[in-house]
């Protein structure tokens, strides 16, 4: 077989994928729509274009209007959006591509602009003290109110009907973003979660929300169905922390979740350098490879090489590539063929239209100019 480990195609559980080179989920804004719909002529021929990945996973798309941190953001709680997601997840298939939801909730990294006025909902009650891109423009962020038993049933029902949704929807799983600061790692992590009942305290109660959506969330769907996505290292964003107890928190879910039969197991490598951070851990993957027995992706800063390589080593099944995929919608043809990646433009990332969304050209266009 091809040295290229990242082109050899990989089956496990749910996943039956034709290469191991993943679409890492990428907010972008463009559901610029009254309803935070995708539609067709945007996110549709975004992802089309991309379908040669061996998985696509979607921008983070918010269970309920209280979820909602960022303008422009498409969501997967009314029957509207659900539609759209539908000629989506069409689009993508008719080219033979795969694709996932990721299921989104920002918890605190939010401002009342987007909620009429009321706070946000975070585990405790207190302030990230980072910006949130409202559509007013970047504003601080506020004190979140602290969730009530009935905030946290509440938000673990609409994960449920997300879930359901997205099944609706057609898309061949979900994945939960349980990652980068937002509102399970904001359970997950003390220096966010000072609460002193069932949800706070112990690593075993940090982690009981995030347990009991999954085991909601497999009232509606298989969970060879559903993946979930960690950043154990995340020091410094969105005012996470580490301390001595972070990272044993992640090995204690990462160990419970092989109870689970999960699709995948999706980690983030540092951010940032953490080579100086006390408790951090620098090879993500390494580290609890050994920990998990089913399949693991990882994620941040991976190239062709690099990419290759983890999976050679066995440190990881599959890897995610996210900026690259922005100005390379053929990554994986100039993978397979050595050719060199187009430059993405971070003016554009988060901007309304087609502009550095639809216009990066495949190689093979260019071919046929």
């Amino acid at each position: 077989m091809s040295k290229q480990f990242l082109l050899h195609p990989y089956k496990a559980n749910n996943l039956n994928l034709k290469n191991r080179v993943v679409m890492a989920p990428m907010t972008r804004s463009r559901a610029s729509n009254e309803e935070n719909k995708p539609t067709a002529a945007l996110q549709g021929t975004y992802y089309q274009q991309r379908a040669s990945a061996g998985l696509i996973i979607s921008e983070g798309s918010q269970v309920s209007e209280k979820a909602v941190g960022y303008i422009n953001t498409p969501g997967i709680y009314s029957q509207a959006q659900v539609e759209g997601w539908k000629k989506v997840t069409q689009m993508v298939h008719d080219q033979g591509g795969t694709i996932f939801i990721q299921l989104w909730h920002v918890g605190r990294i939010s401002h009342p602009d987007f909620h009429n006025g009321e706070l946000p909902l975070a585990p405790s009650a207190i302030n990230p003290r980072t910006q949130s891109y409202t559509p007013n423009g970047f504003k601080d962020t506020v004190t979140p109110k602290e969730m009530s038993i009935d905030d946290i049933k509440t938000t673990i029902e609409d994960f449920k009907k997300a879930a359901k949704n997205a099944m609706q929807a057609g898309f061949d799983g979900v994945e939960i973003h349980s990652s980068n600061g937002y509102l399970f790692h904001q359970f997950f992590n003390r220096s966010s979660n000072t609460r002193t009942d069932d949800y706070g305290g112990s690593i075993e109660n940090r982690a009981r929300f995030f347990f009991e959506v999954l085991d909601a969330m497999k009232e509606v769907m298989p969970t060879q169905k559903i993946g979930a996505r960690f950043n154990p290292s995340l020091h410094g964003l969105f005012g996470m922390t580490m301390d001595e107890e972070t990272i044993p928190t992640f090995e204690y879910i990462i160990k419970r979740l092989n109870n689970y039969d999960l699709a995948y197991v999706h980690l983030s490598e540092p951010f940032n350098d953490v080579s100086t951070v006390p408790h951090a851990v620098t090879e993500v993957a390494k580290h609890f490879r050994p920990l998990y027995n089913g399949t693991l992706m990882i994620n941040a800063g991976f190239d062709l090489e690099s990419g290759n390589a983890v999976i050679e080593s066995g440190e990881a099944d599959l890897v995610a590539y996210g900026k690259p995929f922005i100005s390379n919608p053929d990554l994986v043809e100039r993978f397979n063929n050595n050719i060199a990646l187009s430059d993405w433009d971070e003016e554009t990332f988060y901007t309304p239209g087609i502009e550095g969304y639809l216009d990066y050209t495949k190689v093979s266009d260019r071919q046929k100019v």
